[in-house]
């Protein structure tokens, strides 16, 4: 099932919700939010993540290339009459990158869809001002059973590894911590799934 058939039903898991709300907490303990920042979330869904962050920045832009996701979650932002959340198609391996620099760049288990994690890493880089964060949040380096047999991108990653990819895209202070673990049915029973959260600035 594709993230467009997916997104009338996302918000009505509450693992998912769960997530979201224990990302921005790491988040927020990570990086000193200050109510003049701006913030972009790359593969942001239904924006779950970006609400829990929206009451601490100046203004968020939200990324995906779902129209699905993307419909759904301009939906909420006009049911909440929320005046500092803007929608956005994109997908940053084909589309040119918004011009505007942000103070705080983040995603939530969107990495390990992306093949090219060092382009990613630059582009994302990219948008950045100087002194902005990135915080990606993605799952640990796992088997395969997370997905299963069928899918195509990472199942997940080494931290080390990662670090030295956002290091040598120009990032500093990178840093890891575990912010949810995720239960999940998979073939012979229920696996605990742990997701980092990865934090590093551009300087």
């Amino acid at each position: 099932m594709s993230f467009d058939e997916k997104a009338a039903l996302w918000d009505t898991d509450p693992v998912k919700n769960h997530r979201a709300q224990s990302v921005a907490e790491g988040i927020r303990a990570a990086v000193a939010l200050k109510p003049e920042m701006s913030g972009f979330e790359y593969g942001c869904g239904t924006g779950l993540l970006s609400f829990a962050l929206q009451p601490y920045l100046r203004h968020i832009t939200l990324a995906d290339n779902s129209t699905g996701m993307l419909k759904v979650l301009q939906e909420k932002i006009a049911a909440a009459r929320i005046p500092n959340m803007t929608p956005l198609m994109l997908d940053l391996t084909v589309d040119a990158p918004p011009q505007e620099k942000f103070s705080l760049v983040y995603t939530l288990m969107t990495f390990h869809h992306i093949p090219d994690s060092a382009g990613m890493l630059r582009a994302l880089y990219d948008l950045l001002e100087k002194g902005g964060s990135l915080c990606i949040a993605d799952l640990d380096k796992e088997d395969g059973a997370f997905h299963g047999a069928d899918f195509t991108g990472h199942n997940g990653f080494d931290r080390g590894a990662l670090g030295r990819l956002a290091e040598e895209a120009g990032f500093r202070n990178v840093r890891f911590t575990t912010v949810f673990h995720m239960e999940k049915a998979v073939a012979g029973g229920k696996r605990t799934f742990p997701l980092f959260l990865m934090t590093a600035q551009k300087v």
